[in-house]
């Protein structure tokens, strides 16, 4: 079927077509296919097509791609505390840690409430997405450096003004979320971390990291807040020396 452009569906499959040959991603034609579909479907609805022609073109499978992580020692050497902590280094390693231990999502980093941090039970209580509420618990490396920066660091930064957010930019008001993004990128490149880094990276390497260890499924998807367990199954990926590790100790000829 030809329209008064010329166009129809066999020569958008072979645009589709030259496409895959010239390299262009899954996810990318993905996104063609669904601005030409919206754009004909459009056309027909004023009347100027008689007929969608990408309405049976299916659209490429994408595939999920695998999250990007930190390795343990890259952690390792982003946590590790300066000899110098004046109150905004202490702070952003409050941060770092935290966010480490506890999977957080940035948003819920930055609007931390005082209130929603328990020192005493090292655990946290969120209202993350959906105003869903969760409980994280949180290491005693993390509660000791919170505990650090609430004594010696944020009272500073406050200039003892109140704030019922835990974590504060120097002017004493919440931080944003492009601000602490700044903030791990520069972390990292002093810890010799010259790589793709971002608080979702640091998230991705908490559940990792967990599941590598041992942890349930079930309980990193509470600590995530994940709806649908399928989105946490995403990280369930391991590395070939976990696994010939595996297979050598369980495997009868291993």
């Amino acid at each position: 079927m030809l329209f008064p452009d010329g166009i129809g569906k066999e020569h958008i499959q072979q645009f589709f077509r030259f496409c895959h040959q010239h390299h262009i991603s899954a996810r990318s034609n993905a996104r063609r296919l669904a601005a030409l579909r919206a754009f004909f479907s459009f056309l027909h609805e004023q009347g100027t097509l008689p007929a969608n022609p990408t309405a049976e073109i299916e659209a490429p499978k994408i595939g999920r791609s695998l999250p990007k992580v930190l390795g343990v020692a890259e952690v390792n050497s982003l946590l590790q505390l300066p000899e110098l902590t004046p109150p905004l280094v202490l702070r952003n390693y409050a941060m770092l840690y935290l966010l480490y231990a506890s999977g957080l999502r940035v948003s819920e980093l930055v609007n931390l409430p005082v209130n929603g941090c328990n020192l005493n039970s090292c655990h946290l209580r969120i209202l993350g997405k959906g105003n869903k509420e969760r409980v994280i618990p949180f290491s005693e490396t993390a509660r000791a450096l919170i505990k650090d920066y609430i004594e010696r660091g944020r009272p500073l930064i406050l200039k003892h003004k109140p704030s019922p957010l835990l974590f504060i930019s120097n002017r004493g008001t919440s931080m944003t979320r492009n601000r602490f993004w700044q903030i791990i990128r520069e972390v990292a490149l002093a810890a010799g971390i010259n790589k793709e880094i971002s608080p979702h990276i640091l998230r991705h390497s908490f559940a990792t990291h967990l599941l590598a260890g041992g942890a349930d499924l079930r309980s990193v998807q509470m600590m995530l807040g994940h709806t649908d367990i399928s989105t946490t199954q995403i990280y369930t990926h391991v590395d070939t020396a976990r696994l010939k590790s595996t297979h050598q100790r369980f495997h009868p000829r291993g």
